[in-house]
């Protein structure tokens, strides 16, 4: 799904395998950009920022395989920064 970043979640007591992992809030974007949904928390496997487009894996098991930890508790996770989107026409 396409998100874009809109928070940061800080944390001093959390599962001990998420450490060393940053939290986001994430709000869901139609591809037109605007907001679709509500925000969620990912976390953040490519060092996204405030304000960033972001491309999010929202499913645990692909999740955690992209983090390499099986047992991170996590159900989405950002695994790539968007530059643009291009779409097609719609009579093409």
């Amino acid at each position: 799904m396409i998100c874009r970043v809109v928070g940061e979640v800080v944390s001093t007591h959390k599962n001990p395998h998420l450490t060393g992992h940053k939290l986001l809030v994430v709000q869901p974007l139609r591809l037109d950009g605007e907001p679709e949904g509500s925000d969620l928390i990912a976390v953040d496997a490519v060092d996204a920022g405030a304000g960033e487009t972001v491309l999010v894996m929202r499913e645990g098991g692909s999740a955690r395989i992209a983090l390499g930890d099986e047992d991170i508790p996590v159900q989405a996770v950002i695994v790539g920064v968007v530059d643009r989107i291009d779409l097609l026409p719609e009579d093409a």
